[in-house]
């Protein structure tokens, strides 16, 4: 039974990675959103930020890429089940995206919080 359990994660990650691979090749967005998230990282080392603020900002960096893979989800359905057919595909479209920009504008927000005190005393040394 332990080994059907491991088959059966096994599978799961294996899904997991090749929607993640998708989203790398194919997702423009994603693939933007991924640098910004590597370039906080860098500046979380570069600054030495405390470890709470590290914390929060994955956690932002994150919440902007899961919400961007739902939004391709979302897309991906509707396309299927109503391309361009019913007016509010492109509503559904819409607000996933809105989501996405809600997400992105508070994470942006976060982060000149964070980043601000260590920006100024970078320039006032």
């Amino acid at each position: 039974m332990i080994i059907e359990e491991i088959k059966s994660f096994k599978r799961s990650l294996t899904n997991a990675f090749r929607g993640l691979s998708y989203a790398l090749k194919r997702e423009r967005n994603f693939q933007i959103e991924l640098v910004i998230g590597f370039l906080v990282l860098v500046l979380i080392l570069v600054f030495k930020v405390k470890n709470w603020e590290a914390v929060v900002l994955i956690l932002m960096v994150a919440g902007v890429l899961v919400m961007e893979l739902a939004n391709t989800v979302m897309e991906r359905i509707v396309d299927i089940l109503k391309p361009k057919i019913h007016p509010y595909a492109r509503v559904i479209k819409d607000i996933t995206a809105a989501a996405v920009l809600i997400c992105s504008f508070v994470a942006l927000f976060v982060g000149v919080i964070i980043f601000y005190p260590y920006i100024r005393d970078l320039l006032n040394f």
